[in-house]
């Protein structure tokens, strides 16, 4: 095939937007260290004097998800929900300390679950002493359940 019909940039063109960073659909719960760090966020993306592409749709994308989040609480009494702390183990390895937050705090690496992950799914609802299957068939034991100061 001849080169002579490939138009190759000559950087007079603008560069193609960003794709929009997509948002989930639903609800969007938060616990209140969430909701303060999706705020300083904000406020951090509003305070740049000339922000580039990819600040602008972070700015988009944390705009909606500031507008549609719902701050909610830990449940009460000894079951887990939604911003509990959970201690749980596994045959086999050490205690990891778990808390089910939303889908935009989730941090695997720091315990934090979010709440639409198998492993939250799995752990709604237990309470210390209850043995939840997780995901991949392993049986996790809840040692603990904290939902008093979650925050």
């Amino acid at each position: 095939m001849s080169r002579a019909f490939v138009r190759e940039p000559d950087g007079s063109e603008p560069p193609e937007p960003l794709p929009e960073r997509p948002v989930p659909p639903g609800p969007n719960p938060v616990t209140a260290s969430g909701l303060a760090r999706m705020e300083a966020e904000l406020a951090r993306l509003l305070a740049l004097s000339a922000p580039g592409p990819m600040e602008q749709r972070d700015l988009h994308y944390w705009r909606q998800r500031r507008a549609s989040a719902q701050l909610t609480a830990p449940p009460k009494g000894r079951a887990a929900g939604f911003g509990s702390w959970l201690t749980v183990a596994v045959q086999g390895a050490a205690p990891r300390r778990l808390r089910i937050v939303g889908e935009d705090e989730a941090d695997p690496a720091a315990g934090l679950i979010g709440w639409r992950a198998p492993l939250a799914q799995a752990l709604e609802g237990a309470e210390p002493g209850d043995e939840v299957e997780g995901p991949g068939g392993r049986i996790l034991i809840v040692m603990a359940v904290e939902n008093d100061g979650a925050d």
